[in-house]
């Protein structure tokens, strides 16, 4: 069998790889735009910042490598041109002699994976205008700030290559500034009131977040001197492009191939709506695992998954994808890193899920151990089913490990219940004796069930505690000028609040305030409310 693979990146050399596991007898050819193949993408923000240190590290395999270790034949510089599905070939030209060649197939893969978008703004083609996509890209900016020349820089895109290359900006000492269009960072990937806080931490770090503001064009004489917005300009010294990407497609025009904005649909087996042709990878659309709607997933784990498994089914071993939650992490500026699963309370909402939420503040080991920080999680769960539907994570630790407990529960569709007093793995360095996970859990399980009544940090902020009166329910007095109540002092009446007097408990994370409403519900406090996050998370107004 003759398969011909156009892209020879992640989902391209997955595909190839796994296949000729599969079946040795296939003939197996790569036609790859670049120079190099599977190269690490993800990884380009750490070389500019000199985690990686060398550029070799950024080159998974060479193409003569690859050949050697899988069988298959890789042709570099190669691109396709036109497809010819009544012909079975495809037409690709050498981008260094120019020269148009014919490639025949039985099975076709398109995994030609997408492009910066660089928008039509003047100033573009000045020296120091950075995208970040191949490992030459991330080369060019590393070497550009080690010369000297760069001392302030403006980030386009609030996205994960935008925010991992500012932090890596900065930690070279470079005066960063990250302008988006969207209302906040991390659009569409955290829910508002946690990409707000994400912002705060960019600031105290140094790292100046500027949204909904639109980048309308570069001037300097010869090299970038200044950044246009839609709200002012920006002296500096670079302008780096993450503004997005666009799915490779342009070249298949014409060929009745299936599409959606630029990215080919495909069903769960990989296979478009073409005969003989598949697709897997950032010019791809899958599905969402929860909602069955189709899904764009521009990542390499999705890339990887997915081309293992077409891999699969053209060697004729039936295997489906069930899709993707939408997972990501990333390490972020100020120290912080988030990852996410599922749906947020946004999407869930969208969605018709009858949502309840919570948001907790937990340690992230055990807190005497050196070296121990925090979790903030954001918990979406359906309340009719208790079916568990998202997570979202905060915090300067592993919050992999959070995000990846989600994975696992929504994939086999657990409610809170079932994820309740499981055993999870504990020792000091690196966890609670009551998971943080579970943690989370056991609270969200207490507001379903009517034992927490609380407000959370985007009702505060919508004024859901308007004519209420905050309580400081901390280990000691931290709220000026608001009533003081310790929590291990209430016996019974409190001076100078009344039963009913609608009463706003706040402590540092939320756990004492809660255990503050308890006893005082006991006593016969009948409208008290816990600020969920307490004011690690919410700064309270005067």
């Amino acid at each position: 069998m003759k398969v011909l693979i156009l892209g020879g990146v992640a989902a391209g050399t997955k595909v190839a790889a796994k296949l000729l596991r599969e079946d040795q007898s296939c003939e197996v050819t790569v036609l790859t735009k670049g120079r190099d193949i599977s190269y690490a993408g993800c990884g380009l923000p750490y070389y500019v910042g000199g985690v990686i240190r060398e550029k070799s590290e950024l080159i998974v395999n060479t193409p003569e490598k690859f050949a050697a270790l899988t069988g298959a034949r890789v042709r570099t510089r190669t691109e396709a041109v036109a497809v010819h599905p009544d012909k079975h070939t495809v037409e690709a030209k050498d981008l260094e002699t120019g020269e148009a060649a014919e490639y025949g197939y039985d099975k076709l893969v398109i995994a030609t994976g997408a492009s910066p978008f660089v928008p039509p703004v003047n100033g573009l083609d000045l020296k120091n205008v950075f995208v970040m996509r191949t490992p030459d890209d991330a080369i060019g900016l590393r070497a550009a700030v080690e010369a000297g020349e760069i001392k302030r820089a403006v980030v386009a895109g609030g996205g994960f290559i935008g925010l991992e290359v500012a932090e890596n900006l900065a930690a070279k000492g470079v005066k960063t500034t990250v302008i988006d269009y969207a209302p906040h960072v991390l659009p569409n990937f955290l829910d508002p009131e946690l990409s707000e806080y994400v912002e705060n931490k960019m600031a105290d770090a140094g790292v100046m977040p500027m949204t909904g503001v639109s980048l309308e064009g570069v001037e300097g004489n010869g090299r970038v001197e200044k950044v246009l917005t839609s709200k002012r300009g920006m002296k500096a010294d670079a302008l780096v492009l993450a503004i997005g990407i666009r799915p490779n497609t342009g070249f298949l025009e014409g060929t009745g191939i299936e599409m959606f904005k630029g990215t080919i649909l495909t069903d769960q087996h990989l296979r478009t709506n073409v005969p003989d042709i598949y697709a897997a990878g950032d010019c791809a659309m899958v599905a969402n695992r929860q909602t069955g709607k189709p899904a764009w997933s521009p990542m390499g784990s999705t890339a990887n998954i997915a081309g293992r498994i077409l891999a699969k089914n053209i060697a004729g071993r039936e295997s489906v994808y069930p899709g993707v939650l939408g997972t990501g992490v990333a390490r972020l500026p100020g120290g912080l890193n988030t990852g996410r699963t599922g749906l947020t309370e946004t999407a869930a909402r969208a969605g018709g899920y009858d949502v309840e939420t919570v948001l907790t503040v937990l340690d992230d080991k055990a807190h005497y151990y050196p070296g121990s920080g925090l979790f903030i999680v954001k918990l979406t769960a359906d309340r009719t089913t208790r079916k568990l539907l998202g997570v979202q994570v905060l915090g300067p630790g592993a919050v992999d490990k959070i995000t990846d407990i989600g994975v696992t529960a929504i994939s086999l569709g657990a409610t809170v219940d079932q994820l309740a007093a499981m055993d999870f793995a504990y020792a000091p360095p690196f966890s609670t004796a009551i998971h943080p996970f579970a943690q989370s859990i056991n609270i969200l399980m207490n507001k379903l069930d009517g034992g927490l009544e609380s407000i959370t940090p985007q009702e505060y902020a919508n004024g859901a505690a308007e004519g209420y009166e905050i309580i400081d329910c901390a280990l000691a007095p931290a709220l000026p000028d608001k009533k003081y109540v310790d929590l291990t002092r209430i016996e019974g009446d409190i001076p100078g609040l009344a039963k009913d007097a609608k009463l706003l408990l706040v402590c540092t994370k939320g756990r004492r305030a809660y255990m503050a409403q308890n006893r005082m519900k006991y006593y016969g406090y009948t409208n008290t409310k816990v600020l969920e996050g307490g004011t690690t998370f919410t700064e309270i107004e005067e």
